[in-house]
């Protein structure tokens, strides 16, 4: 079987079969995914390995988890969240997303409140503990990914984030 690009944009239609499908040269060869051109390994591939450089700073220089660090993150960007909020969010399960409050609630960089309308509900906040570690850790993060960036024209890095918005929009129609 010849390695082509299976995705139609890609390649032109191939004589015997739907364009961009892989098919055997013979009818008894199982079909053979290509991963380096099948797009969702690619891209969990890619943030996988983002996810891990990066931990490198918040782990080594301030002993925190890719868990914590999403949690932490999320709460600089929204003053208050849930832990339920915070699992739908970052996709984590809700085992994770304890353990991560936990342990930041033990290093005093997080804190629960109760809702005045629901005494079921805890929103969780950043104590000054945390905001002080976020400003420390946000600009190194920041630096990495203008390092990662830098390979990229800012017509490449805008064009990167259409696309990246245009494949959630349709993900999230796919997902109906």
């Amino acid at each position: 079987m010849t390695s082509r690009p299976r995705h139609p944009k890609l390649s032109d239609a191939t004589p015997g079969g739907p364009a961009g499908h892989d098919i055997g040269s013979h009818d008894d060869e199982p079909p053979r995914l290509d991963l380096g051109q099948f797009l969702p390994y690619r891209l969990n591939s890619l943030a996988d390995r983002i996810s891990q450089a990066l931990s490198r700073i918040y782990g080594e220089r301030f002993g925190i988890t890719i868990a914590e660090w999403r949690v932490l993150a999320w709460l600089s960007h929204r003053e208050e969240l849930t832990a339920k909020q915070i699992g739908e969010h970052t996709r984590m399960d809700k085992a994770k997303v304890s353990r991560a409050i936990q342990a930041l609630e033990g290093r005093t960089l997080i804190r629960r409140t109760q809702s005045a309308q629901d005494q079921r509900v805890q929103y969780l906040h950043l104590t000054q503990q945390g905001e002080a570690l976020l400003s420390e850790l946000i600009p190194q993060a920041r630096a990495w990914e203008d390092e990662l960036l830098a390979t990229l024209s800012s017509e490449e890095y805008r064009d990167l984030l259409a696309t990246m918005a245009k494949l959630e929009r349709q993900l999230t129609h796919l997902e109906r």
